[in-house]
């Protein structure tokens, strides 16, 4: 009888799992299918884009990528997006890091809680009201269609959630290290990069990934400082394929592909590198 019980009960845990993975691999077909029909469409002749009867594969092109990657700016609009997301995330990293360190290890400073709401309030402002007085300062400075105007608005805008972010991460590790370092002879700036930096390595991918990642979504400042064909971003440089009677569909596809693959590429390699910092992590303690 006991046998008998065991075997069904593995039955039924068998079947709950299997319904279980029914159940995910559906909802991962569900969501996945919007990017995977742009893909596919992406492939597609123009003429064959828009049909009366539903077809999931048709003949397939390059064409609309070598229409787009040799005729069209599209791969200066790229190169725009790397070089402005790159480093503005670099400098938020670096800025954040500091920061954050500076709030975690000086506690007793009088006025450490008024800057740290300070700080949080900052995320309480929609961007769009910063978008007036930034275009006035950096026409004041001529940085109008300037790709530091870029650099400087998204280091801004990504600091705020990076310090808070730091902050907490930074407060579970031992001030112990910062003591053991200073007595080896090492200045602030060296135990923050050489000591602190390795023990909060996820904090900081999740900071890094967060950064790039809206930073070359965002349009709105693009679309306001950067007025020069020669120096837009993608998304204002997509939102040009779209016509006032007309749409390249083929390019807006193609385009919106190509486009999701930096920051699908980053997140990939610096998730499995959180992923095991993580796990290392976890067997330490």
């Amino acid at each position: 009888m006991n046998v008998s019980m065991a075997h069904r009960a593995r039955h039924i845990r068998f079947a709950k799992d299997l319904i279980t993975v029914i159940l995910g691999i559906g909802l991962l077909l569900i969501l996945a299918f919007p990017f995977i029909w742009v893909v596919l469409i992406s492939f597609r002749p123009d003429k064959e884009i828009f049909t009366r009867t539903f077809q999931l594969f048709t003949s397939v092109t390059l064409e609309n990528y070598y229409t787009l990657l040799q005729n069209s700016p599209f791969p200066n609009y790229l190169r725009n997006s790397l070089v402005v997301c790159t480093i503005s995330t670099v400098a938020a990293v670096t800025i954040s890091l500091i920061t954050a360190y500076g709030f975690s290890r000086n506690r007793d400073f009088r006025g450490r809680g008024l800057l740290l709401i300070l700080v949080i309030c900052t995320q309480l402002f929609p961007y769009v009201i910063l978008i007036t007085p930034l275009y006035s300062m950096f026409f004041a400075v001529g940085l109008i269609n300037n790709p530091l105007s870029l650099v400087l608005s998204y280091t801004a805008m990504n600091l705020p959630f990076a310090i808070y972010l730091l902050l907490g991460y930074l407060d579970t590790i031992p001030q112990d290290l910062d003591e053991a370092a200073k007595l080896d002879g090492a200045s602030t700036i060296q135990i923050i990069f050489k000591v602190i930096l390795p023990i909060a390595w996820p904090g900081v991918v999740t900071v890094a990934v967060n950064a790039f990642v809206s930073a070359w979504d965002e349009f709105l400042f693009a679309l306001t400082l950067m007025t020069a064909d020669e120096n837009k971003t993608v998304p204002v440089g997509l939102a040009g394929f779209f016509g006032e009677y007309t749409t390249q569909w083929n390019l807006v596809m193609t385009a919106s592909v190509i486009s999701t693959l930096p920051t699908l590429v980053l997140f990939m390699l610096l998730q499995r590198k959180l992923v095991s910092d993580l796990a290392a992590g976890a067997v330490k303690l």
